[in-house]
């Protein structure tokens, strides 16, 4: 699988978003009050604006604008990890550590990434909770720091090292993400197979929303120049199991809603879940 150009996918990307955030605008502008989930809707449409701006605008700044989306990124979703799964302040420094260092590896040496780099990378993830003297939970706090360190810092070098695919993956995500919520309520009213689950820990998730994840997933990958069958599985993959688990590592943490417990964050561990997973696969698949 070959990577794409920044420059060349940017400007098949740009007026699909911008056509897509203006007919959402217009939709959740024109729904009657008796919608339920009327505020909702706006707030997350105006939540799409900044992110959809910051996200485009930082990977037409080339690998030095990904590397620096890719440490932002990485810090936040660091801190909601370690805030949500109760992880101490060794770990968290040493994910938070490399949040910052990966990128900028990624940025200027990309070819250092390999065994010993991740051989380091394991070793300052378990390190912290093997000397921390917590008899109880020093297994349990180093698997979820190792885990973190794949999903999180890892995970996010992609914006960096897969230059115009990621963007093409950023935004067949996010439309991946959309269709799976339309379909999930439309095709969900069918019954059967189409209204079930994908998991128990998270019934909102149902077969009939993969297959609006789907056809959005195709649809956004056709517009950005970047459509194969290997990347619309890949893409698909990333968008149905990179929500369930979000949800399982905040659920697991016994946390019903990461966003209820942690507002200023909004649930990020949730709504990035997606992405992450996504990029981690490309990465397998594509360098």
């Amino acid at each position: 699988m070959s990577l794409l150009g920044t420059l060349t996918v940017l400007p098949r990307v740009v007026p699909v978003v911008a056509g897509a955030l203006a007919v959402g605008g217009v939709a959740v502008a024109v729904l009657p009050a008796r919608v339920r989930t009327r505020r909702a809707l706006r707030r997350r449409w105006l939540a799409c604006l900044p992110a959809a701006a910051l996200f485009l605008g930082a990977l037409s700044l080339g690998p030095l604008g990904a590397a620096l989306l890719a440490v932002a990124l990485g810090l936040v979703a660091v801190g909601a990890y370690a805030r949500t799964t109760g992880l101490g302040r060794g770990e968290h420094t040493a994910l938070a550590a490399a949040a910052v260092v990966l990128p900028a590896v990624a940025w200027a040496g990309p070819r250092a990434f390999g065994l010993p780099l991740f051989g380091l990378l394991f070793l300052a993830a378990v390190a912290p909770a093997l000397f921390s003297g917590d008899r109880a939970r020093s297994g349990e706090r180093a698997a979820r720091a190792v885990f973190a360190m794949l999903w999180i810092p890892v995970a996010l070098t992609g914006l960096v090292m897969l230059q115009g695919t990621a963007v093409a993956v950023g935004v067949a995500v996010a439309f991946g993400e959309l269709g799976g919520r339309c379909g999930g309520l439309l095709l969900s009213r069918l019954g059967g197979t189409l209204a079930r689950p994908l998991a128990a820990h998270s019934p909102a998730r149902t077969w009939g929303g993969v297959i609006g994840a789907g056809t959005a997933v195709a649809a956004a990958l056709g517009a950005a120049g970047a459509f194969t069958e290997g990347m619309w599985v890949v893409v698909l993959c990333g968008v149905a199991l990179g929500g369930l688990l979000g949800s399982a590592v905040t659920r697991g943490a016994g946390v019903e809603d990461a966003g209820a417990r942690l507002p200023l964050l909004g649930g990020l561990l949730d709504r990035m879940g997606s992405l992450l997973l996504t990029l981690l696969l490309t990465m397998a698949v594509a360098l």
